[in-house]
């Protein structure tokens, strides 16, 4: 694959690049590079994390990168999910894996990495250089990654989180951290302290935070721009269940739950329906059909995101249509995961999940 696709491919996923003169050089310089995530282990599976970010490994690997996935339970248990039980943030991280081979990920492709089996006496090292290298306020800035405000943290070792996570860049020898928008600040920071620490500057391709079914929400201070706090504070969470697609939502529910959704006619600004269609549902089909009665135009068909856009927003297409068509291509790319937790191991990681209190 020459350097155009590739570029092509990792331009798909990344809503920000920094920077693509250095991806580009990257990709001139290195047949596969290295590229992670991190993942705490903690409640169902939702749209954002095995539909979406299936897509968006797909485009990595397809550009020839190592993908790894970093199993952050350590990191769960620093931010008390699972009621901060290690036991049951495993069990979960396993839960996470089978998720992962139902949404079609190959997983011989993918390096599976257990934090807690990964730690050792040189990461331990590099988390304290990265501290004396980062002011106090600096890290209180970086506690938005774990989802939570300043005036939420009680313990000391949640000071601890963005420190390590920007260890694990180096740890991993990840040459690229693709991780969602939330994520930004760490690896930003990544990116000043790696050169003090004589290390390289990680490159940083950061995808897109889909929106919560509710639409946009008030600004909670999860970012110093207005615009990315309304997308951070208005993004899909396993924590709030009624404006959430679980993996194992029947089709009844998703269509539900789509019904209900925020979607205001010739509107595409924060528009979470437009938001699945853009970044989900237009990367797995070709061609998106609207089945409507004659009456009200009859069905209609389109090839790109932005011609629907266009066709929504001067009024032509109605969001209960386009709400339809959105649950039932959902359904289609969430069924396959469904069914996979039918049976068999994945059914009982699947129900002991689901038993567990959902913290966020």
């Amino acid at each position: 694959m020459d350097i155009e696709t590739k570029m092509t491919c990792v331009e798909r996923v990344g809503e920000e690049i920094i920077t693509r003169e250095e991806l580009r050089s990257l990709f001139e310089t290195k047949t596969h590079p290295v590229a992670y995530d991190g993942f705490e282990p903690s409640g169902l599976a939702h749209l954002p994390f095995a539909v979406y970010r299936a897509i968006n490994i797909e485009d990595m690997l397809k550009a020839g990168i190592h993908f790894k996935l970093w199993i952050a339970d350590w990191f769960a248990w620093i931010n008390n999910k699972m009621n901060g039980d290690l036991e049951k943030i495993r069990r979960t991280g396993e839960y996470f894996i089978e998720v992962w081979k139902a949404a079609g990920i190959d997983t011989k492709k993918i390096e599976f990495i257990w934090a807690s089996e990964s730690m050792d006496k040189e990461y331990w090292k590099r988390v304290i250089h990265i501290a004396k290298n980062t002011t106090v306020a600096r890290t209180t800035r970086c506690l938005t990654i774990m989802g939570r405000h300043e005036n939420e943290m009680k313990e000391t070792a949640q000071y601890f989180y963005p420190m390590m996570q920007a260890s694990d860049i180096f740890h991993l020898g990840a040459d690229i951290t693709q991780l969602g928008m939330d994520q930004r600040k760490v690896n930003m920071l990544a990116r000043e302290v790696g050169p003090k620490l004589g290390l390289w500057k990680p490159i940083v391709v950061t995808h897109h935070t889909l929106m919560g079914l509710a639409g946009p929400q008030k600004p909670t201070g999860f970012d110093e721009s207005k615009e990315k706090d309304i997308e951070l504070s208005s993004k899909m969470s396993k924590s709030k269940p009624n404006t959430c697609i679980f993996v194992h939502d029947s089709k009844e529910e998703i269509a539900k739950k789509i019904s209900s959704a925020y979607c205001p006619e010739k509107t595409a600004e924060h528009n979470p329906i437009l938001d699945y269609n853009k970044h989900i549902i237009f990367r797995k089909f070709n061609e998106v059909k609207i089945e409507r009665p004659k009456k009200f135009g009859g069905d209609i068909s389109f090839a790109s995101y932005n011609e629907m856009e266009k066709v929504f927003v001067d009024g032509s297409l109605h969001p209960a249509d386009l709400k339809s068509s959105t649950a039932a291509h959902i359904d289609k790319l969430i069924k396959p995961i469904r069914e996979h937790f039918e049976k068999g191991k994945a059914k009982e990681l699947y129900e002991f999940v689901k038993k567990q209190e959902v913290t966020r």
